[in-house]
């Protein structure tokens, strides 16, 4: 019927042949990637069955959904945990492998890039955000950037941090000692806890004051806007594809808080840039030194590589822009949690008073400095 109708268009027989064989070869080409796909999901299937798997809420959505951010959802991650991993279903056919025994996370944290790279599924979606800074980049330009900015971890310049997370750590507890004094039965750790952690490092990567945890902020609410969108965009498959995320009222408003955040990160670049030439490096460096601080923009300005090579601009965005986003993610989390145990457990909160109350006995200020 084909070579008929390619002969009645006057193509002939040797038309036909070739038309044929792109047909062969697109369908050998889907069925190839169909086998392999099945042979890839039956293989992960065989290596994950060794660890725990808790009841799916159905074959489709998989785990979504049923792990909630309420008590009673954390209760039932945190039964999980107390295994040595287990694995959740995101959707019908991707598994993730959660590691929860610290030999197991050894291993890999201890691995090379090559045998442990990044998920780049979660990652993907901060993309926008975040650049390709330290923790999206890979590679050549992951090593790169991470020898540049090795000088900003070093001991001399952490110090210095000390005061000004004393400083907001001390704003917090007055906000908790107000709010004990009116009789508050119930305190919100969690809200109050990231404030602080993003006040800290705006401080440290901006020299910027904000007085987030007094009054509100824009760029401060923005932040926590943009890791509520990333959360909430893992746990909805249909909307892993960028081109649908978009197209959808949360993707639209992603991307406008996106814009505000680098529009903040690029004034204050910009800005310490018109500094450098009218001070000199030098000057700029004595003046540092009598502030007893220098921030994260100012390593991120001075950094160069081996040939003697800056930083971009969008570079320098994107690792201040990531930095502010660590500062924001894990800790609120980790501390909450420590909180919440030893409000439970009051014996191990004294027994942690103690001991630092033992550390501190022959300070002279009460402040901890290292």
């Amino acid at each position: 019927m084909l070579q008929l109708s390619l002969s009645w268009l006057g193509l002939g027989p040797v038309a036909a042949s070739l038309w044929l064989l792109r047909l062969l070869t697109g369908g050998s080409w889907l069925l190839a990637r169909v086998l392999a796909w099945t042979y890839t999901f039956y293989d992960n299937c065989r290596c994950l069955q060794c660890f725990l798997q808790s009841p799916k809420q159905n074959w489709f959505w998989g785990h979504q959904g049923l792990v909630t951010p309420t008590e009673e959802g954390i209760k039932k991650f945190v039964e999980l945990v107390a295994t040595q991993g287990f694995k959740l279903w995101l959707g019908p056919t991707f598994p993730l492998l959660v590691l929860c025994h610290p030999d197991i996370i050894r291993s890999i944290t201890s691995a090379s890039a090559a045998v442990a790279p990044k998920d780049m599924i979660f990652y993907d979606f901060m993309k926008a955000w975040l650049g390709d800074g330290l923790l999206l980049s890979a590679g050549d330009k992951w090593s790169r950037h991470r020898r540049m900015l090795t000088p900003a971890f070093h001991f001399s310049i952490l110090k210095p941090y000390m005061k000004i997370f004393n400083k907001t750590v001390n704003i917090m507890h007055d906000k908790w000692q107000h709010l004990a004094l009116e009789s508050s039965a119930r305190l919100d750790m969690f809200q109050h806890i990231s404030l602080m952690a993003l006040d800290s490092p705006q401080k440290c990567v901006f020299s910027f004051e904000s007085s987030c945890q007094e009054k509100p902020s824009e760029y401060i609410a923005t932040i926590l806007e943009l890791n509520a969108f990333v959360e909430k965009r893992n746990q909805q498959i249909l909307l892993h594809t960028d081109f649908l995320y978009h197209l959808t009222p949360d993707g639209q408003r992603f991307r406008r808080a996106c814009r505000l955040v680098h529009d903040f990160t690029d004034a204050v670049v910009q800005e310490r840039h018109r500094t450098f030439p009218t001070q000199g490096v030098d000057d700029f460096l004595k003046n540092k030194a009598k502030s007893e601080t220098l921030d994260f923009i100012d390593v991120l300005l001075l950094s160069k590589d081996e040939d003697g090579k800056e930083l971009s601009d969008e570079d320098k965005r994107a690792e201040a822009d990531t930095f502010m986003f660590e500062g924001e993610g894990l800790s609120p989390c980790g501390l909450s949690r420590i909180l919440y145990h030893l409000a439970k457990h009051p014996e191990y909160q004294e027994w942690c008073r103690q001991e630092v109350q033992e550390l501190l006995k022959d300070r002279e200020s009460i402040e901890i400095e290292r």
